[in-house]
This record gives C-alpha cells, structure tokens and sequence, in this order.
C-alpha cells in the first residue's frame, strides 16, 4: 500500500520545515542513544522536497554519466564510481548484435551514502535480445550467459562462483536433495565449464542436464563472482542478477520470466544505454510503484516472523518505503541508524559468507587480501562489541586468520566457526535494529497500519 503520510489530525510530512522534522526525529533517537547528524538531516529532506517539487521521476546526473529514479540518485556518492565501474567491468554482459545491455547497481551499492558498510556489490543488467521468436530470444540469451562465463571464468583477481540459469522442468534429486519442478537451476563454476551436470530423477533413473536445458525457460538469472581488491585489503561478493526481455519484431517488450522489473533502486551506470531504457521503461505497469511498495511491505513482514529473524533487511526496507511514499521523516531516521558503529555488524556478517565462499571457490586467488579482511573484521568487532560477544567473535576470527595463514588447519572447523559467527553477529544486528526501528512513534503507526489493511502482515 503507498500512502502520503497524512494521517487524520496530523500534518502531513511536508508541512513541517525539515529543522521541524529534524528536531521531532532528534527527540525520539536521544531516548536510545542514537547520534543524529542534524546538519546532514536537514540538507537530506530540503533536498527530498526540492526533488519532488522539480517533478518527474527520472534524472540525469551528466557530469557523473549516471542516471535512475531521482531520488535513488540523492542517496549515491559518486565518489565510489570507480570502484564499481572496475567491478562492472568484469560482471557486466556486453552489447552484441541483437542484444542491448544497460547495467547498474542495486541494492546497498546503490545507497552509498546511506548504506556506509555494504558487504556485497550488487549490479542489475537489463538485457534486452531481439529476435524473430521467444524461443531463439531464449537460446541467445544461453548462448551470451555462457560466452561470459567463459570469457569471465577466472582471472587474476575474480573467479566465477556460481550461476543461477533455467528453471527445473519436473522434480529431481540432486545431491540427495529433492528440489520441486518450477525452482531455478543452480551450476556451479565446474557445472558451468562443463557445460552440463548430472541427476536423478525421483525414482532413480540417471539424468544429465545441459545448458541447454535452461533455454525451455530462463528463468531468474543470476551470476556471481569472488572479487578481490588487493589495494584496499578486501575480498568482495558481487553479483549481477539479469533482467532478460525479448523485443519482437513488432516492438512488442516480453520480459523472458514473467515479470519487467521496476527501476526504484537502480544507479545506471552508463549515459549511453538511456535510450534502451527508456524503450523498456514505457512498458512498465502504471502501478509500477504502488506494486513495488507492496512487495517490500510483504518483505518487511517476511523478514519480520521468518526463522531467524532479520530486522537489518527490515531496516533497509522501511527506508526505501518511506523514502517511496513521501514519509522523509521516518526515512531520515531510519537513515540515522545505518551511521551507527553498531550497524557494522551488518558488514561483518556479509563478509563472513564472503570469505567462506572465497576459501572454497578461491582461497589462493585470495591471498593476502582475506588475512587483512580478517584483520579488519577483529578491529570492527572490538570497536563495536564488549563483554562476552567481543571475546567470543575475537576468537573465532582470530581461528580463522590462523587458517588462513597456514599457522593452523581447521579442516571441516572452518565451517562450523564460520556458521556460528554468522548466527552471533546476526543476533546482535537484529538486536539493535529492532530496539530501534521502533523507537520513532511514526513507524510504530505505519506498522499497525499496514497490520490492519491487510490482516497477512502482522506488526513485528
């Protein structure tokens, strides 16, 4: 649902002066604790209003050669772009007869200077192929996955990891697993080169999987890579997931799994694909933004009552919820909680499956980089922690720099320390958003009443 804000008796958002705003969000964050930049809050929400008094949704920033959703572009700092344009470099499907690309970034990468501690770099490419056909827009589309998994397998400083290509036509068990017909097929690097794998079906008979298989129906596509960055002493996940459409000889624009994506959360890194997406925009739903909004408020419920909990995925939905739909009040606040020493935590989480997926799929690519990964995530828990937590995840990390090293192997240890230190920092994240998140009386208000307009989403 997509409100305003106004609701009956009060003033409505943009009624107030920010300094106003400022100083209601100020009042509540003192009760916690929590440091408010009100210099900073200020210019955010003068900005906000100065963003939608200027109109339309889509903006330019020409000097940077960047472009998306207006306010999507107020959150990012151009700063890092050569950071990600390096990465892009690698993850990014290119432009080729009868395909069309336009790549960006997603996610906490695209909220730069809000999200202060992304772990992972995420990319979003639409991928537009013409053709006579959906079926040889789909085996174009197999044929230019694999040519860039092969082009990108492995290099002196990324490896591919894993790709996420087809849709399972009829239920297999793979690895002892049963996975249902309709889930999406994963490979993994070895699958990939190999062009294939194989399975069984439920009653034992042997199956082989081709890429080709994938091409009945594409599905959600999806590639990811271990990255290092030597200079800065990181190891990074980035990912690429694709939006794959095929454009018929009459113009007509069909997104190959079902769904056009919206671009609410996007930073387009390239000036030069505007016209390939404006072409795919024009087709988008005229409730394109109500229905984003009620996907993320379906989330925010989700993550709300799933096992474990995840109140930092809440968090960072709320905010672009609020930031949507005209509430830049609880939007600035919660954008106050990204900037606190504890919401490292989050970092430190992301990179704990970063760095297990770096000692499986390419620990020697790593070197050096996962030892000063390590390094930092020791500093990061002593400036954040104390007490039994501090000790606790100090020396699992210091465990883990000792296998990294070569000083001592932890063998099938590794994992088991790795998963407990992830569920750890994940408890301590979701304690520290939960008991803020709901210290702002707005918030508490938008939640119950979304309870009450649809009785599936419960207050958390």
């Amino acid at each position: 649902m997509v409100e305003s804000g106004k609701k009956d008796g009060e003033p409505q958002a943009g009624e107030l002066s920010a300094a106003e705003q400022v100083a209601r969000i100020v009042e509540s964050a003192a009760k916690l604790g929590v440091e408010v930049d009100e210099v900073a809050a200020t210019q955010w929400l003068a900005a906000m209003a100065g963003s939608q008094a200027a109109g339309g949704d889509f903006a330019v920033d020409i000097q940077a050669g960047i472009y998306g959703h207006r306010i999507t572009l107020l959150d990012f700092d151009p700063e890092v772009l050569a950071r990600y344009r390096q990465i892009a470099d690698i993850v990014e499907i290119p432009d080729r007869p009868g395909v069309q690309t336009a790549i960006s970034l997603s996610g906490s990468a695209a909220q730069s200077r809000v999200q202060l501690f992304p772990g992972d770099a995420d990319f979003f490419e639409r991928v537009n192929l013409q053709a006579a056909t959906r079926e040889e827009a789909c085996a174009l589309l197999g044929e230019v996955l694999r040519d860039k998994c092969q082009a990108a397998f492995k290099g002196p400083n990324y490896e591919l990891v894993e790709v996420k290509w087809g849709t399972w036509q009829q239920d297999v068990v793979r690895a002892g697993e049963l996975i249902r017909a309709g889930k999406p097929i994963s490979w993994d690097a070895a699958e990939v080169a190999a062009g294939g794998f194989d399975v069984l079906a439920p009653d034992g008979e042997p199956l082989h999987v081709s890429w080709e298989y994938g091409c009945q129906d594409p599905g959600w596509c999806k590639l990811d890579w271990v990255i290092v960055e030597p200079e800065a002493g990181r190891v990074v996940h980035a990912s690429n997931m694709l939006d794959a459409t095929w454009e018929s000889p009459t113009g007509e624009i069909v997104p190959l799994d079902g769904y056009l994506d919206p671009y609410f959360q996007e930073v387009y890194l390239d000036a030069e694909s505007i016209p390939l997406f404006t072409r795919l925009v024009k087709h988008l739903s005229a409730n394109a933004l109500q229905d984003y909004v009620g996907q993320l408020e379906h989330e925010v419920s989700k993550y709300c009552h799933c096992d474990p909990r995840n109140y930092g995925k809440v968090a960072k939905r709320r905010y672009n919820i609020f930031r949507l739909t005209g509430r830049w009040a609880e939007a600035a606040f919660v954008r106050e909680l990204f900037d606190e020493p504890a919401a490292l935590l989050y970092q430190v989480a992301s990179l704990l499956d970063t760095i297990d997926e770096a000692v499986v799929s390419g620990g020697a690519l790593a070197g050096d980089a996962l030892v000063d990964q390590v390094d930092g995530l020791v500093r990061t828990v002593v400036r954040v922690c104390e007490g039994p937590e501090e000790e606790e995840l100090v020396d699992a990390l210091l465990k883990l720099r000792d296998d990294l090293t070569g000083r001592r192997a932890l063998g099938a240890e590794r994992q088991v320390l790795l998963q407990r230190s992830y569920k750890r920092v994940g408890e301590l994240v979701n304690h520290y958003f939960q008991e803020r998140l709901f210290l702002l009386p707005e918030i508490v208000q938008y939640v119950e009443a979304l309870a009450l307009a649809d009785p599936a989403i419960a207050p958390c």
